[in-house]
């Protein structure tokens, strides 16, 4: 049930037809897991605080640094050398008190991945490594459990939703493949506009919030591109590679 107090909160949201009371509820009622709190975390925490789900677990290892303030909102520079999940878990609470949020200071890695993304009804990954994101798609399959993937880089940011333990749904490792010692760009190398990090945090968010409630077309097996270097949007279908040694049935 929601109080008058989240009535009021949420009023902007209830009267969308398309959502209404009962896509309020599900928020309430939903679990989502954040694996990183950096320039995708940021926004995504913020907006589905704000939304109103109902728990949030925030799940990184790192400290703030001042290089990260150019695109983590929630960070201050009084908050450098604090651990990132407590900091963001704090404003988040700030946010919206009605929303049950736990730092968890941890590295996510292959073998704990299970353990800290079990009891999540969907996970939104922002992390900036392969193996840290193969890890926590692997974890989602075996789990049964949304993934809502999100990735920025210069000018460039991606969200996807996967759902790789169904029969035609692809998994991450279905894109990039399975090789947790591949080499990717992060933003020390690449550099990222600070605004470019609000906009694909934001989205995932916007999205994670389409995939627990219902609303619109979903984004699964979908991946939304966007290049702002030169404003341009595209979105492609990701095959589910019949060979993935992740989601292969």
């Amino acid at each position: 049930m929601l109080s008058d107090a989240e009535l009021d909160r949420y009023a902007r949201q209830i009267i969308l037809p398309a959502f209404g009371g009962a896509g309020q509820a599900k928020l309430k009622g939903a679990h989502v897991a954040i694996v990183g709190a950096g320039g995708i975390g940021c926004p995504a925490i913020t907006y589905l605080a704000a939304a109103g789900v109902g728990r949030l677990t925030i799940i990184d290892h790192d400290h703030v640094e001042l290089s990260n303030l150019q695109r983590q909102p929630l960070f201050t520079d009084a908050d450098i050398g604090a651990a990132k999940a407590e900091v963001a878990a704090r404003a988040a609470g700030r946010i919206n008190p009605h929303v049950d949020i736990v730092a968890v200071v941890a590295r996510l890695d292959a073998d704990n991945a299970e353990t800290l993304l079990a009891g999540a009804g969907l996970i939104l990954d922002g992390c900036d490594n392969f193996a840290t994101r193969l890890a926590v798609n692997r974890a989602a399959v075996a789990l049964e459990t949304p993934l809502l993937s999100a990735a920025i880089g210069a000018f460039e940011g991606q969200v996807a939703l996967y759902e790789g333990w169904r029969g035609d749904g692809p998994c991450y490792a279905c894109l990039v493949g399975n090789d947790p010692t591949q080499e990717g760009l992060n933003c020390a190398e690449t550099g990222v506009m600070g605004a470019l990090a609000g906009m694909i945090g934001t989205m995932a968010a916007l999205e994670a919030v389409r995939a627990l409630t219902g609303w619109g077309q979903p984004l699964a097996g979908r991946l939304a591109i966007v290049d702002m270097l030169d404003r341009r949007w595209r979105e492609v279908g990701v095959a589910k590679d019949p060979a993935c040694p992740i989601c292969r049935r």
